[in-house]
């Protein structure tokens, strides 16, 4: 009974500070209380906070200085939007010198949604591919992404493709011809699902980024429609060339 105790207070503690990372008061770089002080404001022991930075700095959300204490980390991942040669994930992560990683949660064949069918400009029902994955840096989640592919331009695409945590835009580029140019792409503010934040180790209901963008190759000709929940605390957007423009949604 005791032990749930403690695992509940310490767990209330941790979604107590990812809140007040969350809610702008403090910014990228600040100092953040001392274990002492946050002790005496949530009223709990100071081991209990300590439990719970830890954990906040193994997500990368703090840091720790043998010198300055604790601080709200920087951005762990910058996605450039629209820029003319950095397309996929993989590429922005290692071009900031962190290690990209991913976990395929889904891969399926499928008939288009309308909306997707609209915005591949596919009739409506023409098969799709549902790519699924939950994206890392240095070991850490920072977003959730789904794609949708034509099927017709991807013959052969297959899940073992992906489970290496592979660039799936050089596999098109690679296999298929299909080189990514510039699209049209939307940032807005949005609230995690319970999977969502879960998947992302962010409190229930908690803000996320939400980005959706249509992928034009080339010729201008659109092949993949992407939406992205993206962690607000490691992800930062950068807008590149092309137009980006705030929305609720897209």
């Amino acid at each position: 009974m005791t032990d749930d105790l403690t695992q509940r207070r310490y767990l209330q503690v941790q979604q107590r500070l990812q809140e007040m990372l969350g809610s702008g008061e403090y910014q990228p770089g600040d100092k953040v209380p001392s274990e002492r002080e946050l002790a005496q404001t949530l009223s709990v022991s100071r081991m209990t906070v300590r439990r719970a930075v830890d954990n906040l700095v193994k997500q990368g959300l703090l840091e720790r200085d043998s010198t300055t204490g604790t601080r709200v980390s920087t951005p762990r991942v910058r996605r450039l939007l629209n820029h003319a040669h950095l397309h996929s994930i993989t590429q922005m992560v290692a071009a900031t010198g962190g290690k990209a990683g991913g976990k395929l949660l889904e891969f399926l064949w499928t008939a288009a949604p309308a909306n997707v069918a609209h915005k591949l400009q596919l009739p409506p029902g023409s098969p799709v591919v549902v790519i699924r994955r939950l994206r890392l840096v240095d070991g850490v989640p920072f977003c959730l992404e789904t794609s949708y592919l034509s099927a017709a331009r991807v013959p052969g695409l297959a899940a073992e493709d992906l489970l290496e945590g592979g660039s799936l835009y050089q596999i098109l580029e690679d296999r298929y011809g299909i080189a990514a140019a510039l699209g049209e792409s939307v940032i807005g503010v949005s609230f995690a699902t319970a999977p969502e934040a879960e998947a992302l180790h962010l409190p229930p209901n908690h803000a996320i980024l939400l980005y959706r963008s249509v992928v034009q190759d080339t010729s201008g000709q659109p092949f993949e429609y992407l939406k992205s929940v993206n962690h607000p605390q490691l992800v930062v957007f950068n807008i590149g060339e092309g137009r980006a423009v705030l929305a609720q949604e897209f």
